[in-house]
């Protein structure tokens, strides 16, 4: 971004300082606007986009201060710099509380304007340059409001694209708070049924007679306290997507009357005799074994069957770690807009701390800390103390082996984690880096600080997940 892209608007009283001031950045490549007092700036401003604001702090009327409030709330990418004669450590402690980028003190050298602009500008390039870059990797990684460069995630990204244009109905698998609703809100998305309604029933809320007319609505007199007609969940999804989410917690009753739906596209409201048809389709999901569930009776293999035409499991976090910083930005831009707080992100020992949890609550889990690390959180970065993450657990052990102890120190954190990415990625360093975030040559060197193997072992009571060796010859 060059300075002839760059508008700024100088708001001076004193003629010859707003006149020179002019002349200086019209030379430096600027395009310059002009404001004799804060009221014709405000009045400017509010028509005109400017990248820099330069405010004279004593003015008659509005001041330099009031000139700050007025950008801040009519252009808050503004940047604002003040220009006093009587700077205090008070007025530059006040204009920085209230956005101030600087001060410069009169009489000042041209020289040190165009250095300061000049950062201003490269700062604004590199914030601009990172939000392309931002936006690159959304759409990159990116499947409507779901984040991941996981290849096993893009595979589940692939299909559900696939299935999305397809009338049929699909089953998504996946544990507690892995993603599975906002993926079937994608789905829905991306389906010539976007512009229907998207209807979600959470069906282990409620009780079997309460589900029941939840989804297929009541007649009056149908019950006590059916006062009047009701539509259910189905006809409010008519020309949209139906989400049925924790499926697998139905009654037995249900699961007939959810079968006799799907078969004939058509039901009874509660206490009615008229068939209702309806175009709905259908997304199911649970965080239960439908297999075993079948197997063992608890639930219809008919039903089964109708719901898993196109089955598509979501895998845990902790099955795709290398997930976690893109999850990270995207929720620490949001906590920012949600709780307007300045957050810049978190601290490299948190982020540390956040990839060696093992997640057991997914992504739901994820965004709850980061909550609770935003709220808490003295400064812009979010700190490791700041998470509350004292009762995490690491990575899980074998199955029968006894529960591996946290790790006490970060450099036992890095040193697990990065074992753990080495056995992902089956040793190739190249992608081992990638998912970490560092060059090869810095990952060679861990793996020589720590005594790391790129692979694991033969040793049966080896622990798996740790990849490591003791460091030879006392390194």
């Amino acid at each position: 971004m060059t300075a002839e892209r760059i508008r700024v608007l100088v708001v001076d009283d004193e003629e010859i300082v707003r006149e020179s001031l002019g002349g200086w950045l019209a030379k430096d490549g600027y395009e310059v606007k002009l404001a004799p007092e804060g009221a014709s700036a405000r009045e400017l401003m509010k028509t005109e986009p400017f990248a820099i604001v330069l405010a004279d702090l004593k003015m008659p009327g509005i001041d330099g201060l009031q000139v700050l409030e007025e950008a801040k709330r009519i252009q808050p990418e503004a940047v604002v710099v003040i220009m006093t004669a009587y700077a205090t450590v008070e007025t530059a402690v006040t204009a920085m509380k209230l956005g101030a980028y600087d001060y410069l003190v009169k009489p000042f050298d041209p020289e040190e304007l165009s250095i300061m602009l000049e950062k201003i500008v490269s700062q604004r390039a590199l914030r601009h340059e990172n939000e392309v870059l931002r936006k690159a990797l959304k759409r990159e990684w990116g499947f409507h409001d779901l984040l991941s460069k996981s290849p096993s995630m893009q595979q589940v990204f692939e299909l559900a694209r696939v299935a999305a244009r397809s009338a049929s109905t699909i089953l998504v698998l996946g544990e507690s708070g892995s993603g599975k609703e906002v993926l079937a809100r994608a789905i829905h998305a991306e389906s010539p049924r976007a512009a229907g309604p998207f209807v979600a029933v959470n069906c282990a809320a409620l009780t079997e007679t309460l589900l029941e007319s939840e989804l297929f609505g009541h007649e009056k007199g149908a019950f006590t306290g059916a006062v009047a007609r009701r539509k259910g969940k189905f006809e409010a999804a008519d020309g949209g997507t139906l989400f049925l989410d924790e499926v697998g917690d139905i009654s037995s009753k249900l699961q007939l009357e959810l079968l006799r739906v799907l078969e004939d596209r058509s039901f009874h409201r509660v206490g009615g005799n008229e068939p209702i048809s309806v175009d709905v389709r259908i997304v199911a999901a649970t965080n239960r074994d439908l297999k075993k569930a079948v197997a063992e009776g608890r639930f219809r293999d008919d039903l089964y069957y109708r719901l898993n035409v196109i089955p598509i499991v979501v895998p845990p976090l902790r099955d795709r770690r290398q997930d976690v910083p893109l999850l990270v930005d995207r929720f620490i831009e949001a906590l920012s807009a949600e709780l307007n707080k300045k957050l810049d992100g978190v601290s490299p020992q948190a982020m540390t701390a956040l990839l060696a949890h093992d997640w057991p609550g997914n992504v739901r889990e994820l965004r709850n800390v980061l909550e609770r690390g935003a709220v808490v959180a003295h400064g812009a970065t979010i700190q490791v103390e700041d998470l509350g993450m004292a009762g995490a657990q690491p990575t899980a052990a074998e199955p029968g082996a006894a529960p591996a102890a946290m790790p006490g120190t970060l450099e036992d954190v890095e040193r697990r984690h990065i074992g753990e990415v080495l056995l992902q990625e089956n040793g190739n360093v190249t992608r081992a880096a990638r998912v970490l975030g560092i060059d090869r040559v810095t990952l060679y060197k861990k793996i020589r600080k720590y005594g790391l193997r790129r692979t694991q072992g033969e040793e049966a009571d080896e622990a798996p997940q740790l990849a490591t060796v003791e460091p030879r010859n006392g390194r």
